[in-house]
């Protein structure tokens, strides 16, 4: 009967003791590869979880470059962390390789929870060298060649865009480059007004600097220079050298090559000698000056204009009869005199 009550005593301690041992063999250290034979130089991954309760604190230290001597660690992933069922389970993987043939017992990992230290079991890994034929010891294999990558497009995109914009960057400077040199409008398709002939803008430009009266004002500076800029602009377009660029000494050699019209270069003469003074002597000429530099550059437009043709008469048509128009007689003649007589002359003389 004494013997009964310490046998019901016994299990009533076990089973105390049992949530104890079950709350110690929660935290559990697996370790699996996934391949345990390699080649030499071939890699394999180890995968380590560790399973644990969730809100716990475990800290699992792990190696960095080697495993154990002859096994190198080549990465090492980031942990991976989930809850199942309350269960916290921490994934980590590491890829190792081995250049020695031997068979290695791989070190256990080590796992800290709290006060206790936890070890995983051991695994293996066979590193196996290539086979050797000894039968036939005199036979020897050369390198094998370089495998060459597969043909992939996405590899030679950078390449292809890179050319199509270069090409693209270059059609577009020598698209600018000639329309501007042809003074055309940048946006293509688009209708150009038409453009007034030389001596006609020019003399439009000379009327605007006319009316601004800039000399009036003290101006002299600014209105020498754009009576200048004017006759520059005008002498370009009308015989085509770049008067813009050029020296007033260098203008009036190059007019009297292309016309020698004597008074018309006498006129520019007077015009940019007295423009020269007065941008870069500071001089300020008299009222007379200032007018007669505007008349003469008026009349050196006029003068320098190209001639008007007329088109050539039409042939007559053989065989054709062509009315002739009537003479007008004396009476109307004389009758168009005295019209035109009181209103024609003025202080004896015809305006």
């Amino acid at each position: 009967m004494k013997f009964k009550k310490h046998r019901l005593l016994w299990m009533c301690m076990a089973f105390a003791l049992l949530p104890g041992m079950a709350t110690q063999a929660q935290t559990l250290i697996e370790v699996r590869l996934d391949t345990a034979d390699i080649l030499i130089g071939e890699q394999t991954t180890l995968h380590l979880t560790v399973t644990t309760d969730e809100g716990k604190q475990v800290y699992c230290p792990l190696p960095v470059d080697r495993l154990m001597p002859g096994v190198e660690i080549l990465s090492l992933s980031q942990p991976d962390t989930t809850v199942i069922d309350r269960k916290l389970i921490i994934r980590r993987n590491m890829v190792v390789t081995s250049f020695d043939s031997l068979l290695y017992l791989l070190p256990p990992f080590m796992a800290i929870d709290g006060a206790d230290t936890l070890y995983s079991a051991q695994v293996a890994l066979k590193v196996s060298t290539l086979p050797v034929d000894t039968e036939h010891p005199e036979e020897f294999f050369d390198i094998k060649a370089v495998w060459k990558p597969p043909f992939v497009l996405a590899d030679y995109y950078p390449l292809i865009f890179g050319i199509l914009i270069t090409l693209i960057l270059l059609f577009l400077i020598w698209y600018i480059v000639m329309r501007l040199r042809s003074n055309r409008s940048l946006v293509p398709f688009r209708r150009e007004e038409p453009q007034l002939p030389p001596h006609a803008e020019a003399m439009q430009e000379l009327d605007r600097i006319k009316g601004r009266k800039l000399w009036q004002q003290g101006r002299y500076k600014e209105y020498y220079t754009q009576v200048t800029d004017t006759l520059r602009h005008y002498l370009f377009r009308r015989y085509a050298f770049n008067a813009m660029e050029m020296t007033s000494h260098e203008i009036l050699e190059t007019l009297r090559e292309k016309n020698s019209d004597r008074t018309a270069h006498d006129k520019l003469r007077q015009i940019l000698l007295l423009a020269d003074f007065v941008k870069f002597a500071r001089l300020h000429p008299l009222p007379d000056e200032n007018d007669l530099s505007m008349s003469n550059a008026c009349r050196f437009v006029d003068q320098t204009k190209p001639e008007e043709t007329l088109p050539p008469p039409a042939a007559a048509e053989p065989g054709k009869v062509y009315p002739v128009p009537p003479l007008p007689s004396a009476k109307s003649k004389a009758g168009a005199y005295k019209e035109s007589k009181p209103d024609d002359y003025k202080k004896g003389g015809l305006q």
